[in-house]
Order: structure tokens, then C-alpha cells, then sequence
């Protein structure tokens, strides 16, 4: 009895142990899958896994799970592109453009980024994988990545400059495992990853010696440059046409002419009417500032009196509560205005919840769930954490403009493209287009940099159009980007 008993004391404890949701530090599977891409089948390795965080004294103190993606037919390993790609948040697991965007599986969803069921993933006939190899990685506390030692400080981790300098680390140990040093290095970014990028840049060439050849910014973020209140007001207006131009709420004059058509007009108008009015604050002549109220009314479809209300400065919440207010009473998603939202009540000055948002985490959080698990054998009790606990986030020392800017001088084969949702409210088109303008003031990088924009929101590959168009840009970007052999980079 006392030995059955012994017995059954070991087996729990062993059990017990097995079963506590600790990341492994060092992990790894890998599976082989095809998938069709221009007519052409396209085989691959998928890797997942786990990569560790050293500390100073190589001591590991956490963790980054990876799914990395490696083209098998490939004769000349050494001019083959690896694209490195992070999400944002900056609590975000790097699940959308993995499971959407550029990987050789995207999640079951309609043809404009709707939830269906049942959830799943398919083939992406639009991945960039016939042009480069593809690895997707998970910052700390995001997707299954975690801090493994009790002891580690979470400012070690949590903040715009940490984040880079142990991301470029860890890029570093990746790129020496997987042998890929001769290959051309590219860097994509979404929303707060595009600060992460940016940064990125800099540190992985002045750090870690490491030199990409192209950087892209998907729904960027503002990169540490200052644009002042009232530059920041104005530059709202050619977004709000966006939106009204979507939902129909502009003049019947302005909705029958096409979108880039009439932003191109409403561009314009911001830098050489709004800008110089706005700047005047309370001392602008009154019959001028209404005149610019009544335009920017016709612009925005909501009414001159709600933008005088506003001094001209309306805010972004406001216009998602606003514009639809008295259309049926929807609200309009922040990262994605197409979206429509129902509010407890129509008054207020602010929407209730992300419209947008809670439709994707709804077809998103089942399939990676399913994918990572079911398809790509990895199988774990940690939860993936779609966003992660990462706050405070130091938002101190946001340099991550100008170190871009740094490392386009430095590297004459640094390239950058933007790529942006003309129906994103949080980060805008044209604020993306002010950021471009603006990382380099001196004009002699403007053959380097590209801008894209797509009718659709902040993640403008969930509509299907957008998808194949963005991944054909990408593809475009990285063919043309990597120079052929024997061209020095030299100015």
C-alpha cells in the first residue's frame, strides 16, 4: 500500500510540474507545407518556436516565441531576402500580418474583413514567401513570449528604447542560428511596430553591425516627431473625407468623384488654408475662420457648427460618435472607419468600444488559437496572449524618426516604403504622409522613400482587393530593393 501510494506521490509531482504554464526558454518544430503563389507552388519549412533573452551577464531572463517560414527550392541561399516582421500595440503579438498579411496562411474571413464561422485558416495565394523568407516575432508578454526570470526588470523590456536594444540582440542570435547573414534584411512594421522598426534600423547597423536593405511601414506611427497641436488638427481633415466618402455623408458634388481624386484636392486644402488658420488661434479675422469651418464642413460631412464648437479642432473620437450620428445612429471605427459600432445611447462625444477591433479579435484569437496548435504542432498551456501586459511603456527618448533617417545616410541601400489605410483613424494617411515629409528635411533621400495607400483601415490586407495589391507592392519593393551582384553601395 505504502508503495502504490510512493508511486502515485511521484507520478503527481511529475504530472503537477509538466502541467505549470511556464514558456519553455529554447524550443522548436518544424513541419513542411506548400502553398500556390502566382500559378506557382511554393514549398516551405515552418519553424516554431522559442528563442532566449540573455541578460549582460548571459543569463537568460526571458523569452520570444518565433514562426518562421523558409522557402525549400531555393538554390542561392545567400541572395535570398529575409523579411523580420513585428506587430505593434506595443502589447501585440505579431498575429495580424501573420495569419492576414504576408504569411503562406491567412485566417477565414469575407471579402472586406468580416468575422465568418466556421474559424479557420486557408492558403494565401498573395504571401510574399516566392520572394523572401518570412520570420514573425513575438515581443515580451505578447503571444506566448514571456519574462522567465522573477528577478528581470520590466524597464528592460518595456519602453521605446529598451525594446529595440534587446529586440536587435535578439535579432542578432537569429540571424547567426539560421545562417542568414548574407542574406538582404528587411524590416516590416504595423502601427507601433513601425516605431519599433524604425529604431530597429539604426541599432541592428550601429549595434549588432547588421545592414538591412529596406524598411516598411505599414499604418505608421509619428516616430518621435514633433508636429505641433495645430499642425496635428489640421492634418485630421483629409482622413474625416476618407470616412465621409466611405459612408456617403459628402456633398453629392465631392461622393461622385473618386476617393484619391477628391483626398488629393482635400491634401491641398489642409497644407495651404487649414494649417495657416489654425496657427492663428483665437486671433484669426472671424469671417476667415468661418469660411475655413465651412469648407472644412463640406470636406468632412459634419457641420460647420460643430467645427467652430470645436475651434477647428475636431477631435478623432468625436468624428467616429459624430459623423454618423444623425444617419442611423452608428458610430465608425477608430482603426478602421468602415466598421460600424451601436452605442448605448446616441449622445455623447465618443464611441463606446472599438467597433473594428472587437470584430477582429473575433476571427483572429480562434485561428491563431487553432493554427499554432492544430497545423503547426505547437503545444503549450500558455495562453497566447493577443496583447500582452506591457504598461508602464516608456515613451521617453522617441528618437525613432531621425535614427531612420540616420541609417538611410549611413547605408545607401536602405530603402522605405509606407503603406496606409486611407479609412484608419488612429494612424492616419496623411500624418503618415507628414512623417515622410518630414524624415528628411533636406530632400536628397525622396528617391528612397515609397508611400502606398489602400481603401481600407489600419490593417488594409484584411479586404481581399487590398491584400493582393499590398503583397504585390511588398513583393515589388523587396525585388527592386535588393540590388544585384556586384553593385557596391556607395553614394
Amino acid at each position: 500500500m505504502k508503495h502504490s501510494l510512493l508511486l502515485f506521490l511521484i507520478a503527481f509531482t511529475i504530472n503537477a510540474a509538466s502541467a505549470q504554464r511556464i514558456l519553455e526558454g529554447e524550443s522548436t518544430v518544424s513541419s513542411t507545407g506548400a502553398v500556390t503563389i502566382k500559378g506557382k507552388r511554393i514549398p516551405y519549412t515552418a519553424t516554431a518556436g522559442t528563442q532566449p533573452v540573455w541578460s549582460n551577464d548571459g543569463k537568460v531572463i526571458a523569452s520570444l516565441f518565433y514562426t518562421y517560414y523558409e522557402r525549400t527550392d531555393v538554390v542561392d541561399r545567400a541572395s535570398r531576402p529575409l523579411i523580420m516582421s513585428f506587430n505593434g500595440g506595443p502589447g501585440s503579438a505579431s498575429v495580424w500580418m501573420h495569419v492576414a498579411y504576408t504569411g503562406p496562411k491567412i485566417l477565414e474571413i469575407d471579402s472586406e474583413g468580416y468575422p465568418v464561422q466556421p474559424y479557420g485558416v486557408k492558403d494565401n495565394p498573395h504571401s510574399v514567401l516566392d520572394v523572401a523568407d518570412i520570420v514573425f516575432i513575438d515581443p515580451v508578454n505578447t503571444g506566448y513570449s514571456r519574462i522567465l526570470d522573477k528577478d528581470a526588470k520590466r524597464d528592460e523590456f518595456f519602453g521605446v528604447n529598451a525594446d529595440i536594444k534587446y529586440l536587435a540582440e535578439w535579432l542578432n542570435t537569429f540571424v547567426t542560428r539560421k545562417n542568414r547573414w548574407q542574406s538582404p534584411k528587411y524590416l516590416i512594421g504595423e502601427s507601433y511596430g513601425t516605431t519599433r522598426v524604425s529604431g530597429l534600423a539604426l541599432e541592428l547597423q550601429n549595434a549588432q553591425w547588421m545592414y538591412l536593405n529596406g524598411v516598411v511601414l505599414v499604418s505608421p506611427t509619428e516616430l518621435g516627431i514633433n508636429r505641433g497641436d495645430q499642425i496635428e488638427a489640421a492634418n485630421r481633415l483629409p482622413y474625416f473625407t476618407a470616412a465621409a466618402w466611405y459612408h456617403k455623408a459628402l456633398p453629392a458634388e465631392l461622393q461622385k468623384r473618386d476617393l484619391t481624386d477628391v483626398l488629393a484636392e482635400v491634401e491641398k486644402y489642409t497644407i495651404n488654408e487649414v494649417i495657416p488658420v489654425i496657427a492663428q488661434g483665437g486671433f484669426v479675422d472671424n469671417a476667415r475662420r468661418n469660411q475655413v469651418a465651412e469648407k472644412m464642413a463640406w470636406y468632412s460631412g459634419i457641420s460647420s457648427k460643430v467645427i467652430l464648437q470645436h475651434n477647428l479642432d475636431v477631435p478623432t473620437a468625436y468624428f467616429w460618435k459624430e459623423l454618423l450620428r444623425d444617419r442611423g445612429g452608428y458610430t465608425v471605427g477608430r482603426l478602421d472607419s468602415r466598421y460600424l459600432g451601436i452605442d448605448r445611447k446616441d449622445a455623447g462625444d465618443r464611441p463606446d468600444y472599438n467597433s473594428e477591433l472587437t470584430s477582429w479579435l473575433h476571427s483572429f484569437t480562434p485561428a491563431i488559437n487553432y493554427y499554432l496548435r492544430e497545423v503547426l504542432k505547437y503545444k503549450t498551456d500558455v495562453k497566447y496572449n493577443m496583447f500582452g501586459p506591457v504598461n508602464p511603456w516608456d515613451r521617453n527618448n522617441d528618437n525613432t524618426g531621425v535614427n531612420l533617417r540616420q541609417a538611410m545616410a549611413q547605408n545607401p541601400y536602405l530603402n522605405v516604403m509606407f503603406q496606409c489605410g486611407y479609412f484608419d483613424g488612429a494612424t492616419t494617411y496623411f500624418e503618415a504622409k507628414y512623417t515622410m515629409w518630414q524624415l528628411d528635411p533636406s530632400g536628397k533621400f525622396k528617391d528612397r522613400f515609397r508611400f502606398e495607400g489602400y481603401r481600407s483601415g489600419h490593417m488594409m490586407y484584411l479586404r481581399e482587393e487590398d491584400l493582393a495589391t499590398a503583397n504585390d507592392h511588398l513583393r515589388d519593393f523587396v525585388t527592386k530593393t535588393t540590388p544585384k551582384k556586384g553593385v557596391p553601395a556607395k553614394y
